[in-house]
Formats: structure tokens, C-alpha cells, sequence
């Protein structure tokens, strides 16, 4: 069990690591050659340029002004600095809308914070409970003399944290509610200054039935012409065509080897550029380059043009699909919103997705293959979620002095040592966690497109669902079930059976400890090494080195990526259901909290402005 001192190691240890993430990326953002990586929204947008075409040698490739070194740190207010209709402008609502959960975290929390502190605090902390616990076997230490496990059994001192508890939760609904509120007209506004979007006046059809004597397209236009007469304007039916697909790929790959051989040839006209036509151009009869992909585009153009055509006449390639228009938004929305069929199988409806938001290789999944698909997920995400506490468990009894003592009895000596102690006790288990659920918001994404949702950010809703309902068995309920019971064992060998709800209600809120540990590696060290985006950074430079030819495959290479919601909302689901539980119990863990709530809004403040912003585009169904 982690002490005040485990905890102070544990501190000093993410703080340093933060720190240390935190002065590395305001080194590295600074210097020219990783212009592209930090600012990759303004070299799209064209408000800026690269400084590798002016100056000295040296200079395009590192800052050897030192002014800019003094000022590292001043992207930090320049972060918070952006207003919020200018945010909104820049990176979308939906952006705007998930930095402002950051700030919910710190409205609820600061003041709780104080008042827990203020009256929670010095209750806890005058009293003798966790003495006469000892009695019992109870396992404990002195960070747990600031929570109610100190508070002795039938005290009046209880009242204090049942009326606190009570407190805490009416400013909860009163910062949620007023939130909703500036949310909702935040929607009002965008909506009334909003261009008009055919999404808005299309609804995704799907499982339509298969009729012997009309095509598709001849049965949803027959179908709404007869259902909906006033409000029916047009429609489009989905086709299969991945062929075809593939084939405008190939020539978009074409495309760029020749803009490349003719950028060569404009560089230097002496010598035309030439290739060899074999496997990868390592051997075959040499030609000029040019005009050989200017044959080979030819060539594609036409196989292009045959494929569509293929695709129009060919009745298989047309899914069972349709995007529907109507003249107005009425008439979607009921459209949308209504059973369109005395069979509930059939031409199910729903809002249509932009077309740069839906998951095409869904839209052909029939009906009934649909619900087994999700009854199978529902099922694989249950023994996923049980079994998975199985080797979180095993490993976690691993990352304490107990667990190596028993498994690994030569490293006693060494581990025994007051630093090696408490890095065991106070950072290991928080690491451990934090490395288990590395991959798992991409396990429950690629169940979410099996299920076949046709949307990205529906896709993303289900993932994050599935992420927080796993978080919160396996993170929060597992780790104070199971570890408390692993921790007070003796205490339970030794009592009656009758006393073991007492005994674990005593061990709940020691628990807190290691939550204090997971919310230091997460939230803080992880955190910090977000704003690094060295996945990123590695990543651009290994494909201008290599595969870069021309300035399209720079700009492809500069991807601003994603702020993955699957990934980032459900941690900050977890970290307020840990706040509001401990709040009133262990109040020393609500400035781990708030700590965490601040650095997140200020980097991914500064993300959304400069780099990435979230990764769907209607994740909260603003339109």
C-alpha cells in the first residue's frame, strides 16, 4: 500500500517526466526543420510558410536565434489566447464544445476542492478511527488519516459527509445545467450562421427490398414519391464500387510520379528524366519517364471510365442503400424519425452522415446480419471486459513489494530499499495500468465497425461507450474490489463473516492511493507527452527522407492527425466519476484532479489551434 512518502516519490517522478515533455516540445517546435509537425493547420490553410527556403545554411535547420529560446514557454497564453468564436471558425464546434468538458472539470472541481479541504479535511484528520481499526488487521497508512476510514464507527462526525456529499452534488447538476445551456446556445448560434448543408436534407436509407420487376433506384423513387409526395425531391443509391476505387487511387499515384519527374526535368533540362519499367524499377527496358506515366495515366482514364460504366449497368453492384433528399428539413426529420414500413425490417431510415463522415463498406450489411453482428460483439465485449481483469489483476499483484517478494524472492534485498519501495508502491501500479490499456480503445473500434455503424462518429460514440463501461468494471470497480480485498486479506481470515462489509467499508477510501498514482501517470505524465506528438514527428521525417517527391506528399506527410474522442473522453469520464466518488471520502485526491483538468485544457487548447482537431465531425450531434 502506497504511503504519503511513495506518493512524494511518485510525484517528483511524473512532474520530472512532464517537465521534461513539456521543455522538449517547446525546443523542438522552435526549430525550422519541424515547422510542418507543430503547425501543420496553417501550412494547409496558407497562412504559413516554410523557413527552409530563406536564410543561411544552418539557420534552416536550427533556430540560432536565441530571443526565441528566452521565449519558449510563451505558447503557453498564446494557447488560451484564441477566443472562442475564432476557435470555433478555426477547428469546429464539436472542438470548442470538447475543450469546454475541460473546464466543466475545473468549475465543479476547484470549489469542491476547497470546501472539502476546508471542512472535510480537519475532520477527517482529528480523529482516531484508523487506531482503533488496527485492532482489526486493517492495513493502512498515514495519507489515510485525511479520508473518512479515519472517522470512528457511529461518530456524529458522519453527518459532516453526508451533508458535504449532498452539497457536492447540487453544485455538480447547477454546473452541468448552466453548461447546457451555454452548449445549446453555442449550437443556436452556429446553426443560424451556418451555410445550409445537403446532409441536412438527406436521410440514409437502408435494407431496401429486393423487388423482381423494379431496380433499386426504381423502388426508393416509387416508394417516396407514394410516402412522402410533398416533401420527396431526389435520390442517390449506393454502388459498390471498390474496383473502381482502387483504380483512381492507382492513377492518383501516377499522378504524383509524373508532377515528380516533371518537376525533375523543370530543375534540370539537360538531362530528361528515365526509369527502367520492371519490378519496382530495378531492371527492365529503360523509357523516358514523363512520357511513360503520361501513357500510364492515359490508360488508367480508360480503364476508369469502363468501370463506371460497368458499375451504372451492372445490377449487383447496387447495395440495398439510398441517400434520400427531400425539399425541406421537415421532411427529412420525419422521414428520419418515423418507421417507414408496416415491416420493421425494411427501409430502416436514418439522419444521413456528410459524405466525408460515412464508413462506405457498412452501408450493404442486411438487417438481420446486422443485429447477429451486434449480439456478437455484445457478447466478445463481455468476456472481454471480465477476463481482462484477470491478467490486470495478476499483474498488478506483481507491482507491489508482496507480489515481487513472492514471485522473484532474490530481488528482496533490492527492493526492500526505501527509493526502490516507494517507486514500486507509488509509481509501478499506475504504469502497469496505463500500459494494459494502451491498445484497447483500437480493439473496441475495430468491434464498433464490425457491429456495422455507418457513420465515423458513430463508430466513435460505441467505442467510447464500450471504453467507459470497461473503465469503469475494470478500472474503478476492479481495482477497489479486488485490491481491497487482496490488501485487508489477514483482516479477513480472521474475523467472521459479518464483519467483512464492515472491514471492506473501511478499505474502500484507502484505495484512493492508488487512483492518486494512475491519475499521476495518465493524467499528468501523459498528458504532457501529448503535446510532444513524437508518433508524429517520427513519422513526417521519415517520409520526407524517404518517400517524399513532391509537395502533395509533404502536405500528406504533415497530416495533422486526430484527437481520437474513443481514446480521450472516457479517461475524462473516469476522472469525474473518480472525483465525485472521492470527493466526500478521500478529498486528498481532488488536486491530482484538478491538476490534470488544467494541464489537458492547456495542451489540448493548444492542439486544436495548431495541430489536430477532433477526429469525427459530429460527435455530439451539433447539427
Amino acid at each position: 500500500m502506497a504511503t504519503l512518502e511513495d506518493i512524494g516519490v511518485a510525484a517528483a517522478i511524473n512532474i520530472l517526466t512532464a517537465i521534461i515533455f513539456l521543455l522538449a516540445f517547446a525546443i523542438l517546435r522552435i526549430q525550422p526543420f519541424n515547422d510542418r509537425v507543430y503547425f501543420p493547420k496553417w501550412y494547409l490553410k496558407g497562412i504559413r510558410s516554410s523557413p527552409l527556403h530563406s536564410g543561411a545554411l544552418v539557420s534552416k535547420f536550427v533556430n540560432v536565434n536565441l530571443g526565441s529560446y528566452l521565449r519558449f514557454l510563451n505558447w503557453m497564453p498564446a494557447a488560451l489566447k484564441m477566443p472562442e468564436p475564432e476557435l470555433i471558425d478555426h477547428a469546429g464546434l464539436d472542438s470548442a464544445v470538447y475543450l469546454r468538458i475541460y473546464l466543466i472539470g475545473l468549475k465543479i472541481f476547484v470549489p469542491i476542492a476547497l470546501l472539502a479541504w476546508s471542512i472535510l479535511v480537519p475532520v477527517n484528520w482529528t480523529s482516531d478511527g484508523l487506531q482503533l481499526a488496527k485492532l482489526r488487521n486493517v492495513t493502512s497508512s498515514d495519507i489515510d488519516k485525511l479520508s473518512i476510514s479515519n472517522i470512528e464507527r457511529g461518530s456524529d462526525r458522519f453527518w459532516t459527509h453526508l451533508v458535504m456529499a449532498y452539497a457536492f452534488t447540487f453544485w455538480t447538476c447547477y454546473v452541468l445545467m448552466k453548461e447546457y445551456e451555454k452548449v445549446a446556445a453555442m449550437r443556436l448560434a452556429f446553426l443560424q450562421n451556418e451555410q445550409r448543408r445537403p446532409d441536412q436534407f438527406t436521410v440514409l436509407v437502408r435494407n431496401v427490398p429486393a423487388d423482381p420487376d423494379e431496380s433499386i433506384s426504381e423502388s426508393v423513387e416509387h416508394f417516396f414519391l407514394v410516402n412522402h409526395p410533398d416533401h420527396y425531391l431526389t435520390h442517390q443509391v449506393v454502388y459498390n464500387a471498390n474496383d473502381l476505387a482502387a483504380l483512381v487511387e492507382q492513377k492518383k499515384s501516377t499522378q504524383n510520379w509524373l508532377d515528380y519527374y516533371q518537376l525533375k526535368y523543370t530543375r534540370n533540362q539537360e538531362h530528361k528524366p528515365r526509369i527502367k519499367t520492371g519490378f519496382l524499377g530495378l531492371w527492365g527496358k529503360k523509357v523516358d519517364a514523363i512520357d511513360h506515366y503520361i501513357a500510364e495515366i492515359e490508360k488508367l482514364n480508360e480503364q476508369i471510365l469502363e468501370e463506371r460504366k460497368k458499375v451504372r449497368k451492372d445490377d449487383t453492384s447496387v447495395m440495398p442503400a439510398a441517400f434520400v433528399s427531400f425539399r425541406t428539413r421537415w421532411g427529412a426529420a420525419v422521414c428520419a424519425q418515423t418507421q417507414q414500413s408496416s415491416d420493421p425490417t425494411e427501409w430502416l431510415t436514418e439522419w444521413a452522415p456528410e459524405a466525408r463522415e460515412v464508413f462506405w463498406s457498412n452501408l450493404a450489411i442486411p438487417y438481420v446480419s446486422l443485429t447477429v453482428r451486434r449480439l456478437i460483439m455484445h457478447i466478445a465485449f463481455f468476456f472481454l471486459t471480465f477476463f481482462f481483469m484477470i491478467p490486470i489483476a495478476f499483474v498488478q499483484s506483481l507491482a507491489s513489494i508482496e507480489g515481487i517478494e513472492k514471485y522473484a524472492p532474490f530481488l528482496k534485498s533490492i527492493i526492500e530499499k526505501d527509493l526502490v519501495k516507494s517507486v514500486i508502491q507509488g509509481f509501478l501500479p499506475g504504469i502497469v495500468l496505463k500500459l494494459f490499456l494502451i491498445f484497447l480503445p483500437s480493439i473496441l473500434m475495430v468491434m464498433s465497425k464490425f457491429e456495422g455503424f455507418v457513420s465515423l462518429s458513430s463508430l466513435e460514440r460505441r467505442a467510447a461507450f464500450r471504453y467507459y463501461i470497461f473503465n469503469l468494471i475494470n478500472v474503478f470497480l476492479g481495482s477497489i474490489i479486488a485490491g481491497s480485498a487482496f490488501e485487508q486479506l489477514e483482516s479477513f481470515l480472521k474475523q467472521s463473516a459479518r464483519e467483512i462489509p464492515k472491514t471492506v467499508g473501511v478499505a474502500i477510501p484507502i484505495k484512493a492511493t492508488f487512483f492518486i498514482t494512475y491519475i499521476m501517470v495518465d493524467g499528468w505524465a501523459g498528458i504532457a507527452g501529448e503535446i510532444l506528438r513524437l508518433k508524429p514527428l517520427i513519422f513526417f521525417h521519415i517520409k520526407n527522407s524517404l518517400l517524399v517527391k513532391t509537395e502533395k506528399d509533404r502536405e500528406e506527410a504533415m497530416n495533422p492527425g486526430q484527437i481520437y474522442y474513443h481514446a480521450t473522453e472516457p479517461r475524462i469520464q473516469l476522472y469525474f466519476l473518480l472525483g465525485l466518488v472521492y470527493a466526500p471520502v478521500t478529498p486528498v485526491l481532488l488536486p491530482f484532479i484538478i491538476i490534470f483538468f488544467a494541464l489537458a485544457y492547456l495542451v489540448f487548447r493548444h492542439q486544436v489551434s495548431k495541430t489536430n482537431s477532433l477526429s469525427s465531425f459530429n460527435i455530439f450531434k451539433i447539427p
